[in-house]
């Protein structure tokens, strides 16, 4: 707003203030010509009667006339020669070789310009008129002044304007922020809050007391879309954990009555694979049901993130899955230097990194090695597990923490939600988790978590 004002001035004022410094330089040029035939009829009979050197009223005129108007007047005989002055030097002085006086003198009519004065050695502005008596020319008079003393004159209705300009600028930016401040806050705090809800907070609200009411019915509606967003995620919500605690129990049966099972057909070889493969996927549909809680605690999550020592969580860990991986004849090794402080959300960061091994140790061929390493930055640490599994496509790595999601040849009861509770673990303690292809050809699962800083004791 205050650009368009700024603007219309600058499109109004400029040849206004040109137009203006014509005016004034006219309006300047026709007063001094009104003064010289003022002064010319005050020294016209002292002129005719060859007394105007000494007629003391007319000297004290002409005085107090250059002395108000800051400007120089000399009066002339006929012949051209001064006789009245307000600078003494041209008493006396023959002055026909100022053309505006000579010409005033020969042509009968009033001269004004501008031309370079010697004397001055600068340029000079004049009105020159003849006096007359009757028909007769017996004398001139001529105001002058220095150029620069008239562009001051003129510079000043030209400043006068300019402070106009610069004054409803001034009001134009004291009302554009009163526009701001009814219009573009209110749509500032609905922006922040769409970004709010954008990131996850579904409490977010937009303000609907302030702005116009166009506004207060954008936030209204926002509102509303939010309060509808809420119910319908918390009920996906709930369904998901509902659901998963109450499959828990028949599944439970379920699977006492298959060992039952497993138990009364001993001895027939074709009954006891069908009833260990019936395990096998009641297993496997039991992980799915616990990730599945998992990752609705993780979405639940309402306590904030905690500092832990990582460096102290990797080893404990790692010594946690080593007889497995022993037992799977994979080196595991671990790189992390002590003291290495996170932010993260209470046991997500053992719960991040059991996933990742878990599937890490699913892949690795018998004699390869598995580490886990930590590396401190200046504002975030990563945690690093690399495998010498066959690794996965560019387009496998991102698709691979979607929900269910599971790679071909992968081992059979694995219930595809290990990486997507990762994500959404690491996403919610304020960092992110990703998949990059490892130099031996494996996978490097690499999560970036913010530092933290430990209590002092």
């Amino acid at each position: 707003m205050v650009g368009v004002v700024a603007l219309v001035l600058a499109v109004h004022d400029i040849p206004l203030a040109n137009h203006l410094e014509s005016v004034e330089r006219d309006r300047l040029a026709t007063k001094y010509e009104r003064d010289a035939f003022i002064l010319g009829g005050r020294s016209e009979e002292a002129l005719e009667e060859g007394v105007a050197a000494t007629d003391t009223g007319l000297n004290a005129m002409v005085l107090r006339y250059a002395s108000e108007e800051e400007v120089d007047v000399v009066v002339t005989d006929s012949d051209g020669v001064g006789v009245v002055a307000s600078d003494a030097s041209k008493i006396g002085q023959d002055l026909t070789n100022r053309v505006e006086i000579s010409s005033a003198l020969a042509d009968g009519e009033p001269q004004t310009g501008e031309r370079y004065s010697g004397t001055l050695r600068g340029d000079l502005f004049f009105v020159a008129v003849p006096v007359l008596s009757g028909d007769r020319r017996v004398g001139a008079v001529r105001i002058s002044a220095p150029e620069s003393i008239v562009d001051d004159r003129v510079n000043a209705q030209v400043r006068g304007l300019l402070f106009v300009a610069l004054l409803s600028l001034a009001i134009a930016s004291v009302v554009a922020w009163l526009f701001a401040a009814s219009v573009v806050r209110p749509l500032r705090r609905l922006h922040s809050a769409t970004d709010r809800l954008a990131a996850g907070d579904l409490s977010t609200r937009a303000p609907t007391d302030a702005g116009p009411p166009e506004i207060r019915d954008v936030a209204e509606s926002f509102n509303s879309m939010a309060d509808r967003t809420e119910q319908l995620v918390e009920r996906q919500r709930a369904f998901a954990g509902t659901a998963s605690h109450q499959l828990r129990t028949p599944l439970t049966a379920l699977r006492l009555r298959l060992e039952q099972l497993a138990i009364e057909v001993d001895g027939d070889t074709e009954m006891e694979d069908t009833v260990e493969s019936a395990l096998a996927e009641t297993d496997r549909l039991r992980r799915m049901i616990e990730g599945l809680l998992a990752l609705t605690r993780a979405e639940d999550a309402a306590v904030g993130p905690v500092v832990v020592d990582l460096s102290a969580i990797v080893h404990e860990r790692a010594e946690h899955w080593r007889p497995l991986a022993d037992e799977s004849d994979v080196r595991l090794d671990v790189a992390a230097p002590t003291g290495v402080f996170v932010s993260v959300l209470p046991g997500a960061a053992e719960q991040m990194i059991d996933n990742l091994v878990d599937n890490a140790l699913d892949v690795s061929p018998t004699g390869s090695r598995l580490t886990l390493s930590v590396s401190a930055g200046t504002t975030t640490t990563e945690l690093h597990v690399i495998d010498d599994g066959p690794g996965l496509s560019d387009a496998d790595r991102e698709a691979a923490f979607e929900r269910f999601w599971r790679a071909e040849g992968a081992t059979p009861g694995g219930s595809g939600l290990g990486l997507a509770i990762v994500r959404q673990l690491a996403n919610a303690s304020g960092g992110q988790a990703e998949l990059r292809a490892a130099p031996g050809g494996g996978i490097d699962a690499t999560i970036t978590l913010p530092n933290g800083r430990p209590r002092s004791a």
